[in-house]
């Protein structure tokens, strides 16, 4: 792979990691799944969205798997 290529393909990730960034807001159930931590005490908040990390690792591994098989 070309440095050119290369540079491509990173530009464009950053550019679907910002835009994801920019909706997750939007996304109601994003943090609020059943084992997600959240410990909330006056003036401090911790949040740990473990259940939804581990939902997201398995749609993003899925796709691609569906990505290299379909190549």
């Amino acid at each position: 792979m070309n440095f050119g290529r290369l540079l491509f393909w990173l530009g464009l990730s950053f550019v679907a990691v910002g835009l994801i960034l920019q909706l997750a807001p939007q996304i109601p159930w994003l943090g609020k799944l059943p084992g997600d931590i959240r410990i909330q005490r006056p003036g401090f908040t911790f949040t740990f969205p473990l259940t939804t990390c581990i939902v997201i690792s398995v749609v993003l591994t899925l796709i691609a798997n569906l990505i290299a098989r379909l190549r």
